[in-house]
């Protein structure tokens, strides 16, 4: 008798339970594709040139989504110095119509270039910046834009002497069309308020395309410096922090002995007036993966989330592109963010004519900077030894 009391009791209890786990809407309901609610089909703005540009070093890729973002937001690009004929060869053809010049002294001395664009070796970016701003020109910089607090201190004296804009494309936010949705949203205040951002940038080595100052960080800086100086801009804009500091960072080279100033794994804790951050960096991307990383930002809100899938989904049909996943008190939703526009590159070219900061501002550039610079002087070295 008292085994069938105590079987009836927890029958009761597992059926309270039940019934009222049903009247919660979301614990069952499907992800719905919200993507014709948030992402409005329409074509690309074609902006007519309102400035010339010009570019000085060609060394990473990432200088090609650069020129095109200034291109689709009103520029016109003149003409390119580089030194590497394989370089050239290929930027030639992508640009026909821009002159490559014989030398950086004719784009600095051109007064009709009011911005100078550039992806030259890293430890080369801030002398190269220092220079274009004496020469009263804007300067927009791959990251990273300056690889020491000793280069930081000289660049944020020459910029204030001079005033001229010292832009770093952080383009993990810039040219990534989920990260532009989820930061839109995100101030609409549909997760309420952000605390805290956890970000991950994983890449692939594919070591023969690299060139040999790639595995010295003498001349990238580090792995915190480089990458990691993606996260940390992003971490300030959704957390909307003015300050920060780092609460811990560690760094490795796990896989390639053979590299010993090589970085290939680092992490960090962050702290700002506005949240918390959490950054992981590596060169793991395994050649099974359909992209060169997989890359994922959450964004943690008092009244939701947002979770940034920036390159790929790999655990649904939705394949390699720009996704967001947007999950409220009331539903989870999926975003298809193929569509949205970047603003970036128009914005700044906004800000270069009128002298404003609707881009990014300068003190946050340089924030995010010197926290990736911090992070990576005070980082412990770790070893599976």
């Amino acid at each position: 008798m008292r085994e069938n009391s105590s079987n009836r009791r927890k029958f009761l209890q597992d059926a309270s339970l039940l019934s009222g786990l049903a009247f919660i809407p979301s614990l069952n309901a499907p992800i719905k594709d919200a993507t014709s609610l948030f992402v409005p089909k329409v074509q690309e703005k074609v902006i007519a040139p309102r400035l010339k540009f010009g570019v000085i070093g060609i060394n990473h890729g990432h200088i090609y989504t650069m020129a095109n973002s200034i291109i689709r937001g009103g520029g016109e690009f003149v003409s390119y110095y580089a030194k590497e004929p394989d370089l050239i060869k290929d930027f030639a053809k992508k640009y026909p119509t821009a002159k490559l010049v014989k030398s950086e002294a004719e784009i600095l001395g051109d007064p009709s270039i009011q911005l100078v664009l550039s992806s030259i070796t890293p430890i080369d970016r801030a002398p190269l910046g220092i220079r274009v701003m004496k020469a009263g020109k804007d300067y927009m910089v791959d990251k990273p834009g300056i690889i020491s607090l000793e280069q930081l201190a000289e660049v944020k004296k020459v910029q204030q002497e001079t005033k001229r804009i010292y832009s770093i494309s952080y383009s993990e936010r810039f040219e990534n069309k989920a990260t532009e949705k989820a930061s839109q949203l995100a101030q609409t205040g549909i997760i309420g308020k952000v605390v805290q951002t956890l970000g991950t940038g994983p890449h692939r080595m594919s070591i023969p395309s690299r060139p040999s100052w790639f595995f010295d960080k003498k001349y990238y800086g580090g792995i915190i410096t480089d990458i990691g100086s993606h996260q940390v801009d992003q971490f300030l804009h959704f957390t909307k922090s003015t300050r920060g500091e780092v609460v811990a960072s560690q760094v490795a080279n796990h896989k390639y002995p053979q590299y010993p100033n090589f970085e290939d794994f680092g992490d960090l804790m962050l702290r700002g007036n506005g949240g918390s951050g959490y950054i992981r960096v590596d060169w793991f991307t395994p050649d099974g993966l359909n992209t060169w990383g997989d890359g994922r930002l959450t964004i943690l809100g008092t009244e939701g989330y947002m979770e940034v899938r920036k390159n790929t989904d790999i655990a649904s049909p939705h394949g390699t592109g720009s996704h967001l996943y947007l999950v409220t008190q009331k539903e989870t939703l999926y975003i298809d963010c193929k569509n949205v526009e970047l603003p970036h590159g128009e914005l700044l070219v906004n800000d270069v004519l009128n002298r404003t900061e609707t881009a990014m501002s300068q003190e946050h550039c340089f924030l995010a900077t010197e926290l990736a610079l911090i992070a990576q002087k005070q980082a412990t070295k770790i070893s599976a030894k």
